[in-house]
């Protein structure tokens, strides 16, 4: 998440907004990596309900994040904002949920 807000910084600063949100939503997957790991401004929950509606039904979107999906809209901190991509992102979609000790047995193969 940390590259996205830096990109999306950089896009509205350079002018390139639409253009940059045009490709993220024509990309066959988009992984959005450790949600939840720093505050997100408003615009940047803007960009990403506009991102996840762009590609309901286009493209296939991972998010990966240390808090539970059940503590989104904690984390988003606007509950019509939640809403709206809590539904843009579980609509047609699976959540898989790792505790702990399935991620140190990973760890622990992939260093094998």
């Amino acid at each position: 998440m940390n590259r996205f807000i830096e990109q999306l910084a950089l896009a509205r600063l350079d002018g390139t907004y639409i253009k940059w949100l045009n490709q993220i939503a024509k990309a066959t997957l988009l992984i959005l990596d450790d949600f939840g790991l720093q505050p997100l401004s408003h615009d940047t929950k803007m960009a990403l309900f506009q991102i996840l509606e762009d590609r309901y039904a286009s493209g296939s979107t991972i998010i990966t994040a240390q808090m539970p999906v059940g503590n989104w809209h904690e984390y988003i901190n606007d509950p019509s904002l939640a809403d709206a991509i809590n539904r843009s992102h579980s609509t047609g979609s699976c959540s898989l949920s790792i505790n702990t000790m399935a991620m140190s047995l990973l760890t622990r193969c992939r260093n094998c």
